[in-house]
């Protein structure tokens, strides 16, 4: 892959991942519940997500999703309920968070590996992203050149973007928490992600392949 089509498929892709979305709120979530110790999974999860996603486009299974609308519809109701299921989970565990406010509850228990399964549904849930990719990722393949290492490039940077990225808005969200987030708001920052997660699961249901 030439240099110039690297820097453009780099910046275009930074894009793209910047504006949140529920890898990112993911990662606020359990910044904010776990501290630095569940940021790690999270985005360990989100990238071994993104890589199946990546080989899955490499062998063109994102433009038979495309073609498939039975088969797009079904990935797109289980991804969304799946979002709209860790929302309600999350507004009933911040209810109760706010209810006990007062008695300054302990911070749920560490599970690394629940973390990480979490990230990948929530990564791999959403199934646009594949054919996102499946049309976005070809506009800068060189066919002159083998395929496998244009894809691997590719991947990389997918991975090193979203590590970056996602460790930005956990660096921020730590240091918000940090000053500006008394302990009597956990609730409401609970509360309000919850919502969050149920509109985009929503939002993901009433969205159409185009």
């Amino acid at each position: 892959m030439p240099l110039h089509t690297w820097l453009l498929f780099a910046t275009a892709y930074l894009i793209t991942t910047i504006s949140p979305g529920p890898n990112v709120l993911l990662v606020i979530r359990n910044t904010l519940r776990y501290g630095r110790a569940g940021t790690a999974p999270t985005i360990a999860g989100n990238l071994l997500s993104q890589l199946v996603v990546v080989v899955l486009v490499a062998l063109g299974v994102g433009a038979v999703l495309a073609a498939m609308p039975p088969l797009f519809l079904l990935m797109k109701v289980m991804g969304a309920a799946y979002l709209m299921y860790l929302g309600i989970k999350q507004l009933r565990g911040g209810a109760g968070s706010a209810a006990t406010a007062a008695t300054a509850p302990a911070a749920p228990a560490l599970n690394r590996g629940k973390i990480f399964r979490e990230a990948v549904l929530v990564s791999g849930s959403n199934p646009k992203t594949l054919i996102f990719l499946s049309a976005f990722m070809p506009q800068f393949i060189s066919h002159d050149r083998p395929l496998a290492g244009q894809f691997a490039i590719m991947y990389l940077t997918v991975a090193a973007t979203v590590a970056t990225v996602h460790t930005v808005y956990s660096l921020g969200v730590r240091g918000m928490a940090a000053r500006h987030l008394p302990r009597r708001w956990n609730g409401i920052v609970k509360r309000a992600s919850g919502l969050l997660f149920v509109g985009l699961g929503v939002k993901l249901l009433l969205t159409k392949r185009a």
